[in-house]
């Protein structure tokens, strides 16, 4: 028993050393790491609650998501640049549809920090690439309170009043996209239309098929004919 407790020791040490930690847990509480307290700001914390009364079960609200978790560029090698120029960059919330998690739209608070011209060349971009994408993008003012009502208005765009009040999710753009898909995939050479490149054959259980070479981030399938 001693002699196990000193063979795991002996490689804890060996293993806090290469990682130029020192030696034993101690060596833990000299990581540079702490807990922020201002994950969200409290106009967001106060938004967030608004966001999910309004929308109640009918998506679900991820806070401060990354551009480049949501989206991804084409023709990467030849795009580094605006690959780079999403990377640093996130919005301030983003509702998902709670069954399949797919994005719906993007919301941006918008507090006084957002009339400076640096604010407004990066809100601009932001604009450019949800509009790019296909996804909505929705701002909201930053303010004090805020009327249900005049949210759910704003988000119309996602969401449709339903006939008893409730709010029900809008009809998406997959079918839309899906039915353009079949009729570009008849072409001799069939081209990816959400990224504009080739698609490769691939092989799965159930034969030969075209898939897009930006897979899984691009998931646009054709049958081989």
């Amino acid at each position: 028993m001693n002699n196990s407790n000193t063979e795991n020791s002996g490689c804890l040490g060996l293993l806090f050393k290469l990682l130029g930690i020192g030696g034993g847990t101690a060596g833990l509480a000299q990581l540079p790491y702490h807990l922020r307290d201002d994950f969200l700001s409290a106009a967001e914390v106060s938004f967030y609650h608004v966001l999910r009364q309004t929308i109640g079960e009918r998506a679900i609200v991820c806070p401060k998501v990354r551009l480049a978790d949501i989206f991804f560029v084409s023709r990467p090698n030849e795009n580094a640049g605006a690959r780079n120029r999403i990377a640093s960059k996130h919005v301030d919330f983003l509702l998902c549809d709670p069954a399949t998690m797919r994005p719906l739209a993007g919301i941006e608070l918008d507090d006084t920090s957002h009339a400076r011209q640096d604010r407004q060349e990066r809100d601009a971009l932001v604009e450019k690439v949800f509009e790019a994408a296909g996804l909505p993008l929705v701002r909201f003012p930053a303010k004090r309170t805020y009327v249900l009502a005049e949210v759910a208005v704003k988000l119309a765009v996602v969401f449709e009043v339903g006939a008893h009040g409730g709010m029900a999710a809008a009809p998406t753009v997959v079918e839309v996209e899906e039915t353009n898909t079949q009729e570009t995939m008849t072409a001799a050479k069939p081209i990816c239309p959400k990224c504009g490149i080739e698609l490769v054959i691939r092989s799965g259980p159930r034969g030969k098929f075209y898939g897009c070479p930006n897979y899984p981030k691009c998931r646009m399938t054709s049958q081989v004919s």
